[in-house]
């Protein structure tokens, strides 16, 4: 208090003195804090309560009858094992028992004819849905659709006397920056409606799946909270409470939320399909690194690298090729690998959409119409069953090239069997990598496949020796390998040992 009080005088002090030569003071403006005096959620939390729901679910849980847990253990061909065993069955342990289990979590209205959002796994497996409004009004729900992989359910409710439901708006999560201010409501540990209230920690959190772009949280989030609204200081719905981080099962401070743009995509379909459609173009791709930007002559490290094109793909049909580096997709500049599959996945399907690829050293711009995921099954199917020949003696046409530390020998049926290669792959094996050489730094190892050297197919080791001589000759930095391990392609740049 000593301290606030000097603070005060001092800063008085100074601004009468700075007064006294007629200069003007403007003090920084501060951004509005919920926590200051006379400044509280209340007033909000009050409008926004009424769309958040509890939710409880019950489904048949198997489990053992009395007859297993029960019945003696009698030696085989004892006299009372019949006179137990009749007497058991006729309790019903012969057949499996069953009880209700229940589930506990949290939604959110998103629509007044009654939709509603949770998580997927809060109601996976359920038989009967409730939902339970702050007014204690108990709704039977029905599962619309829901999406394993983002973890999005949509549920719909009759509304009591056909009026409509209060229901929470949208709001922009791209927007929404790390610092401000979020409140929580939801139904942690089936207490009924609590609020809590923190702020954004971070952005573009992933946790298991590529798809995964979480907003990390403060706000005390605990079990039951899962599915419930996550809203910024004008009330909008920003993110959809998920996941916890916690030794103990309890909040710690670590909590993650799905961003609101994504879930509303997702329940815009499920609504509309019972299902989510994502986007899917049929490439492989990798990182771009310095060393690859440069063997590219890109600027910098930027955008995915192609490895592989599925055939009738709709990267195939756009006039995709391997070895281009997709720096834009969609309008939307692509700045790592990480985020990528995120663009793609949340295209609309059937949409066609630009594309820009570095290819020999310029932009090359391309429109690309966006399939749908499903479909990758059915194009990357590979026949099975195929008969493979008798393996010949090798063929020792070998080559080792120090600088690299690669050990390398042509295709044979011999290595095909022992690396367990296809019969129709074609170009240089690797047979040893040196420890700590350049091959080792870009983790190559026996029985990759080099197909390219600096983007030229190769199938004997005396091309690539004379591919590496000739970048060496022109001073070049690093060699750029295609390889393939198990049917798996990607690039490697490696470094040029002087």
């Amino acid at each position: 208090m000593i301290l606030a009080d000097s603070h005060r005088f001092f800063r008085g002090a100074a601004l009468a003195a700075v007064a006294a030569f007629g200069l003007v003071v403007t003090e920084p403006a501060l951004a509005r804090q919920p926590n200051q005096v006379n400044e509280s959620f209340a007033e909000l939390v009050d409008k926004l309560m009424p769309t958040v729901v509890n939710i409880t679910t019950t489904q048949n849980v198997p489990q053992q009858g009395p007859r297993l847990r029960d019945m003696p253990q009698l030696p085989p061909g004892s006299p009372f094992e019949e006179l137990f065993k009749e007497f058991f069955d006729r309790r019903g342990g012969g057949e499996e028992q069953k009880r209700r289990g229940t589930s506990l979590g949290s939604g959110f209205v998103i629509d007044g004819e009654g939709y509603i959002i949770t998580n997927n796994h809060v109601i996976q497996g359920a038989e009967d849905i409730t939902v339970i409004f702050k007014d204690d009004t108990q709704l039977k729900a029905k599962l619309i659709g829901s999406d394993s992989r983002i973890d999005v359910a949509l549920l719909k409710v009759e509304p009591p006397n056909k009026k409509l439901l209060p229901a929470a708006k949208w709001g922009d999560s791209d927007k929404e920056r790390v610092g401000d201010w979020v409140i929580a409501i939801g139904n942690p540990f089936g207490l009924g409606h609590s609020v809590t209230a923190g702020i954004i920690s971070a952005r573009g959190r992933s946790l298991n799946d590529s798809l995964d772009d979480y907003l990390q949280t403060d706000a005390a989030i605990n079990k039951g909270n899962s599915g419930g609204p996550l809203f910024n200081q004008d009330g909008e719905v920003i993110g959809v409470n998920t996941a916890i981080y916690s030794p103990s099962g309890t909040n710690a401070g670590l909590a993650f939320s799905i961003p609101s743009n994504l879930v509303k995509q997702v329940a815009d379909q499920l609504r509309e399909f019972g299902r989510v459609k994502r986007g899917w173009i049929g490439v492989s791709y990798q990182s771009v690194t310095d060393d690859i930007a440069d063997s590219f002559g890109l600027d910098r490290a930027r955008g995915v690298l192609v490895a592989n094109v599925t055939v009738d793909s709709p990267a195939a049909k756009a006039g995709l090729k391997r070895n281009d580096i997709i720096l834009s997709f969609g309008g939307q500049d692509v700045l790592d690998l990480r985020r990528f599959p995120r663009v793609v996945a949340n295209s609309r399907v059937g949409s066609t959409v630009d594309v820009v690829v570095w290819r020999g050293g310029k932009e090359v711009p391309l429109k690309l119409r966006v399939g749908e995921q499903e479909e990758a099954d059915k194009q990357n199917a590979s026949a099975q069953g195929t008969q493979k020949k008798p393996a010949e003696p090798d063929q020792q046409i070998t080559s080792t090239i120090e600088q690299l530390g690669l050990t390398l020998q042509k295709v044979t049926d011999q290595l095909r069997e022992r690396y367990g290669l296809s019969d129709q792959i074609k170009g240089v094996v690797i047979t040893k990598v040196a420890a700590n050489s350049p091959a080792a730094e870009k983790q190559l190892q026996a029985g990759d496949v080099i197909l390219e050297v600096d983007q030229k197919p190769v199938t004997t080791p005396q091309e690539v020796t004379d591919l590496v001589t000739k970048l060496q000759q022109q001073k070049k930095r690093s060699v750029l390998l295609f390889v393939e391990r198990q049917g798996d392609p990607r690039f490697a740049a490696l470094r040029l040992t002087k």
